[in-house]
Formats: structure tokens, sequence, C-alpha cells
């Protein structure tokens, strides 16, 4: 599993649409399309730097400060989210996914920045949203059209 690491790879995945919520987390994820076949006249052309440079699992945490105000609770956060996430790697399809603090967790419940109750909430609360992923993932089945690995046929034409 690859961390993400630019601004780019950021939005694309935001961009893509979100796959599991939960009151805290949102999980966003950007499905590779299918591997398409290079013509042979447009080989020997540069290309552009992709923007994943290798498949497989490629995990960012986005913890904004409008919902976590420490640091420190921020940084507890997201090692939470890069902890837990192997353990789903072979559950999930490869992808690029972002998980995303969408709400704060109440200062008056749990008063330290990093106490236990808070890292147990947490971690509860990113397992919910990796099984309800994974749960998704097994139950959709993908569309050979819509993922671009074949090409419509046009009707044919009696004579």
């Amino acid at each position: 599993m690859q961390r993400l690491q630019n601004r780019a790879q950021f939005q694309a995945v935001l961009a893509a649409g979100t796959v599991a919520r939960t009151t805290h987390f949102a999980l966003h994820a950007l499905i590779w399309p299918a591997p398409t076949a290079v013509p042979a006249n447009q080989s020997s052309e540069p290309r552009a730097r992709p923007l994943f440079p290798t498949s497989g699992m490629w995990l960012g945490a986005m913890v904004p400060k409008r919902w976590a105000r420490r640091a420190v609770t921020r940084n507890t956060i997201k090692r939470q989210i890069y902890a837990l996430a192997p353990q789903y790697e072979t559950r999930l399809p490869c992808a690029a996914y972002v998980v995303r603090l969408r709400s704060t967790f109440d200062r008056k419940q749990f008063v330290s920045a990093t106490s236990e109750p808070l890292r147990q909430a947490v971690r509860a609360e990113l397992e919910l949203l990796f099984r309800q992923a994974a749960r998704r993932a097994a139950t959709v089945t993908p569309i050979p059209a819509a993922r671009g690995l074949s090409k419509p046929q046009a009707p044919e034409v009696m004579p």
C-alpha cells in the first residue's frame, strides 16, 4: 500500500466520489480504469507522467483543522487510518482511497486530545467505514462496457 503524496492525487480521488460514509468519516475511491492497448504508431510518442505510477492500493488521509483543532488529535486520527487500512487491503479493490474526517469528535466527551476512549471510538468507526466499503465492493459487479473493457457493438443490419 502506498500513500497519496500530492494535491493532484488527492483532488482526483475526491472528485471520483464517496463509496462509504459514517458519522465522522467518508471514504472516497478512484477505481483504476481498465488497461487499454497502445496502438503501434503511438508507442514512440513521449507520454505524460502518470498520476499514480504503480497499480495497487493507494491511501490518503484528510483530517482538516476545522474538525480536529489540535495537531495531536489530527496525528492520532491519521495514525489510526494508516494502521487499520492494511487489514482491509485484500478485501478492497485496487484503487486510490482517501479517508476524510467530515465532522468533529465532541470535546466534552473526549477531553484529552489522545485519550484511549477517543482512539477506540476512532478505530471502531474506521473499521465500520472499511467494512462498508468492502461489503459494497463484494456486492457490486462491474459492467464491462462501463469500465471500458469492451466496445458496444453496432446493431447488425439485415439485407
